[in-house]
């Protein structure tokens, strides 16, 4: 049987990890695919670069939609990123018959439902495992490895960058600036980190998991992000204190009133495994309720890790080139024509419990005021510790650190406390809050 015919858009860092590996292990690959699966065709700017990569046998061009309008190219895998041209070539690319790998999370979180629609009614497949987490193979997992449960939760520290950071600041108790420019100078962040350490890359992830977890359409827009900037040395501290580690997690929840869906830093207890993912490794939680809870751990980015979750969207499109379409996994797990329509949740109808820290004078009366706003809105404090405050100046010496956690309440709630708490002239600056995740 002849080889199936792969073109690529883009050969950066994964473009070039997917070639390499396709090629080291051909023979691996052919045995599980049931046929050879060769890239033919590359479409880069840099044309001189790309053929130094791919050698003398494979053809380079500048322009992708040459390689989207050769008969001969059966799936196009989509390298270039972002929402722009690449939306664009991906669409051309399902018009034209062909089916589609891509990695790119940040098009399908936006404008995935579009994209998916056109794939069903054309019969073409669009496969984005590499879209998530690397080499971790979840949205396999949540697809097809766990179609039996009804899945509850999901939680993933699924952006490796911010992970490095606040695995950096915890065990040299640095601030998040100092460590950003070490992340910056090793690599680990971009020089324009935005999107990684505001929440936003996490949420694209998590944005795509909700969808195939509970059956609903990617709605990027209705995710509540947030991200690591605001956090200090002392919170990561005393979060340790307390038995906790803050991660940065993307989390979606089927609740009785909709869909929770949020990226937030979390404390998370110590006890629990992804609570000690450290550096720039990435692990997601999926809480079924038959299977309980499974936990998938690995690199979540990188060339060749990256690359391996491309190669089997590919072996899984030549396996089922010739089915029927109505017969394969569907692109987000459940059949089109049953997809819920959940809503997702505002954050201030999210309930979960809290740490908070607040910066007040020291002096009688302050902590049961305090509390009494607590106790009046109805929400219940798990524990109140004092602390004396690190960096204070001599003037301020007369200031203390209040950490309150508290038991599950519902977000709207806790707004209307803080605003009350802020206002207080012995609360001496902005409150802390950081929401904490027991993950049981």
């Amino acid at each position: 049987m002849n080889p199936i015919k792969v073109g690529l858009l883009g050969i950066g860092t994964v473009g070039s990890g997917t070639f390499n590996v396709l090629k080291r292990n051909q023979e691996e690959i052919q045995r599980r695919a049931g046929r050879g699966i060769e890239i033919a065709m590359v479409a880069d700017l840099n044309v001189a670069r790309a053929q130094e990569v791919v050698g003398a046998g494979v053809k380079v061009v500048s322009d992708a939609r040459e390689v989207i309008a050769n008969p001969e190219i059966d799936i196009v895998i989509e390298l270039i990123g972002g929402y722009g041209i690449a939306k664009a070539l991906v669409l051309e690319a399902i018009a034209a018959g062909k089916h589609v790998v891509t990695a790119n999370k940040a098009l399908l979180a936006v404008h995935g439902t579009e994209i998916f629609a056109a794939a069903q009614a054309k019969g073409v497949m669009v496969a984005f495992e590499a879209a998530v987490a690397g080499g971790i193979p979840i949205i396999k997992a949540l697809r097809e490895g766990l179609t039996a449960n009804s899945i509850q939760w999901v939680a993933g520290i699924i952006n490796g960058t911010t992970n490095f950071i606040l695995s950096e600041m915890r065990d040299k108790g640095l601030d998040f600036g100092v460590v950003l420019k070490e992340a910056q100078r090793l690599g680990y962040a971009e020089a324009d980190p935005t999107f990684d350490i505001e929440g936003v890359d996490a949420a694209h992830k998590v944005t795509l998991m909700s969808a195939i977890a509970f059956g609903i359409p990617v709605q990027f827009d209705k995710a509540y992000v947030e991200g690591i900037t605001k956090l200090g040395a002392a919170d990561i501290k005393y979060a340790e204190q307390l038995g906790y580690r803050i991660k940065l997690l993307g989390i979606t929840k089927r609740t009785a009133h909709g869909v929770e869906l949020r990226v937030h830093p979390s404390l998370v207890p110590t006890q629990r495994l992804i609570a000690n993912v450290e550096g720039a490794m990435n692990a997601v939680m999926v809480q079924g309720d038959a299977v309980g809870t499974t936990l998938y751990y690995g690199k979540g980015a990188g060339s060749e890790p990256t690359a391996s979750a491309v190669i089997a969207d590919l072996v899984d499109i030549t396996r089922l080139h010739t089915a029927d379409p109505l017969n394969r996994v569907p692109h987000l797990a459940f059949q089109p024509g049953a997809m819920s329509d959940l809503r997702v949740l505002p954050m201030s109808e999210v309930v979960t419990s809290y740490y908070l820290r607040l910066r007040v004078a020291d002096q009688a009366g302050v902590l049961a005021k305090l509390t009494g706003l607590l106790a009046d809105a109805g929400i219940s404090i798990d524990a109140v510790l004092q602390r004396e405050a690190d960096q204070v100046s001599q003037a301020d010496e007369n200031q203390t650190d209040v950490i309150i956690l508290t038991h599950d309440t519902r977000e709207g709630t806790l707004n209307d406390v803080l605003a009350q708490m802020q206002s207080l002239p012995t609360v001496m600056a902005p409150i802390v809050r950081i929401r904490k995740e027991e993950l049981n």
